[in-house]
C-alpha cells in the first residue's frame, strides 16, 4: 500500500518561488483566463541529453502534464467550486516551481458547468480532447450523475468533490472517484451519532428536491428507523427555495429540536439566518457548505448554531501549514475543505503520472491500487473498486467566536470546533 509522497522537493525554496510568482493574488502569472476555460501553466524547462557515439539518446518528454478542472464556476454552486478551483491551482503552482513531475510541467485546464449537466457533460468531452490525464471538481450530484457516465465510457479518471448522490457510482464504476463528500447513505450516519451524543428526541430536516436531496432523505430515514426513541419529520423543498418559513413553521410545531438541512446546500445560508429570525434558538446541521459562505452571509447568528460536516480536521497542524499558504495564494479568507480535496487531487494526480506515466487507463488503475495522505484531511484517502471512498471518516464541528490559529484567517474572530470525529462509515455498495 503506497501513501502519498509530496511532489514538493524542498517546500521551502517552493513555497518562496511560489510566493515570488503570484504576487500574494490569487491569479497566477502564467495563467490566461477566457470565458469558458482558463489554462494554469508554467514553462517547462528544456531537459538534456548526452548521446554516445554509439547509443542514440532517449527522447525525454518536454509536452505538460494536462489536468482538467470540470467545477461550478457560476451559478449555485459556484462557492464550492471556486474553493476547489484554487486549491487545484496551488498545487500546480508549487508543484511546478518545485520542478514539475520528472522535469515535466503541470497545466491545469478549467471548465465551467455552471452547475448543469449538459454544460458538464460538454466541459468535460471538451478536456479529454485536449488530452487531459483525468479531471476533478464536480460539486453538483446532477452533474455528477451526467459526467461519471461519459468518465466511464472514455476511461478518464474523473474526480468527485461533494456530488454525493448514491445513483452516481455502479458497481461497474472503475474511473469515477469520491474525494470529499462519500455517498449519501453514508452521510446520514454521522448526523445520527451526533443525534445521539446530544441526547436530542425530536429531529427535524429539510431537504431539496433534486438528486442529493431525495438520496439524503431515505438515507435519514433508514438511519434513524433504527433509532429508539428518536422522531423525524422530513420537509421537501425546491432547490431554488430561499423561503424556509412555511416548512420551518412546520417544524417548530413538531417540536424540533435539531435543524438537518444536510440535504439542502443551496438552502444552507438561508436556513440558518431565517431559524434565528424566528427565535428558534436550536443547532442547524449544513450540507457541507462553505464556512465562510455561512459566516458572511449569517454572521453573528451562526456561532455556536450553525454545525457543519468536513473531510478535514481544521485542527491539524498540516490543515493550518497548508491554509496559511492557501491563503497567501487566493483571495478567499478562510481554506474551505474544498480546496483541500482540490490540492490533494492534483498531488494524486501527479503522483500517479510519475510512477506509470501520462495514460489515463494507467493512472486509474495506480489510485486504485493506493492511499494517498492528503494534508489535513481527518482520514487517508483510498478507493473501493468502484470509486467510493473506503474509510471516510468526517469531522462534525460547529462555528465558535474565537480567534482563528496564528497566521490562518487573518482578522477574522470565527473558527470552527470540533464536536464529532465520525467512526469509519462502511462504504456504500451501489
Amino acid at each position: 500500500m503506497k501513501r502519498y509522497r509530496p511532489i514538493i522537493v524542498s517546500l521551502t525554496l517552493a513555497l518562496a518561488l511560489v510566493l515570488s510568482a503570484c504576487g500574494g493574488t490569487d491569479e497566477p502569472a502564467d495563467t490566461t483566463t477566457g470565458a469558458a476555460e482558463t489554462t494554469t501553466t508554467a514553462p517547462a524547462a528544456t531537459p538534456t541529453t548526452a548521446a554516445t557515439p554509439t547509443t542514440a539518446a532517449t527522447p525525454v518528454s518536454t509536452e505538460p502534464i494536462k489536468i482538467g478542472l470540470l467545477t461550478s464556476l457560476t451559478a449555485t454552486f459556484a462557492p464550492w467550486g471556486i474553493s476547489v478551483r484554487d486549491g487545484m491551482r496551488l498545487a500546480v503552482k508549487e508543484i511546478n516551481a518545485a520542478g514539475g513531475v520528472d522535469g515535466r510541467m503541470l497545466e491545469l485546464i478549467e471548465r465551467d458547468d455552471q452547475s448543469n449537466p449538459e454544460e458538464g457533460v460538454k466541459g468535460l468531452e471538451r478536456l479529454i480532447e485536449d488530452g487531459v490525464v483525468a479531471a476533478g471538481g464536480v460539486i453538483s450530484s446532477d452533474v455528477g450523475l451526467a459526467t461519471a457516465r461519459v468518465a466511464e465510457e472514455l476511461k478518464v479518471p474523473l474526480f468527485l468533490v461533494k456530488a454525493g448522490s448514491d445513483a452516481i457510482l455502479t458497481t461497474e464504476s472503475r474511473y469515477t472517484f469520491r474525494t470529499c463528500l462519500p455517498a449519501a447513505p453514508m452521510v446520514a450516519g454521522p448526523v445520527a451519532q451526533y443525534v445521539v451524543s446530544t441526547g436530542v428526541t425530536k429531529v427535524g430536516a429539510i431537504i431539496a428536491d433534486y438528486a442529493w436531496g431525495q438520496a439524503v432523505k431515505s438515507a435519514l430515514e433508514n438511519e434513524f428507523a433504527g433509532l429508539e426513541g428518536v422522531e423525524l419529520q422530513i420537509e421537501v423543498a425546491p432547490v431554488s427555495e430561499k423561503d424556509f418559513a412555511a416548512y420551518l413553521r412546520r417544524l417548530d410545531d413538531f417540536g424540533a429540536e435539531i435543524i438537518v438541512a444536510t440535504g439542502h446546500p443551496p438552502g444552507g445560508v438561508s436556513i440558518t439566518k431565517q431559524t434565528g429570525d424566528f427565535g428558534m434558538d436550536l443547532a442547524v446541521t449544513g450540507s457541507w457548505n462553505p464556512l465562510g459562505l455561512i459566516v458572511g452571509a449569517v454572521g453573528d447568528q451562526a456561532f455556536d448554531r450553525y454545525a457543519d460536516f468536513a473531510c478535514v480536521d481544521y485542527d491539524s497542524a498540516e490543515y493550518q501549514d497548508l491554509a496559511r499558504r492557501y491563503l497567501a495564494f487566493s483571495e478567499n479568507t478562510f481554506m474551505e475543505d474544498d480546496a483541500v480535496a482540490g490540492f490533494g487531487m492534483v498531488h494524486a494526480i501527479a503522483e500517479a503520472v510519475g510512477e506509470v506515466g501520462d495514460d489515463p487507463v494507467a493512472v486509474a488503475a495506480y489510485l486504485h491500487a493506493n492511499t494517498f495522505d492528503i494534508p489535513g484531511y481527518s482520514f487517508s484517502l483510498s478507493w473501493t473498486e468502484w470509486g467510493e471512498i473506503a474509510a471516510a471518516q468526517p469531522t462534525f464541528v460547529v462555528i465558535r467566536e474565537q480567534e482563528p490559529p496564528e497566521g490562518v484567517s487573518p482578522g477574522a474572530n470565527w473558527y470552527p470546533e470540533l464536536l464529532l470525529l465520525s467512526e469509519p462509515l462502511e462504504p456504500y455498495v451501489p
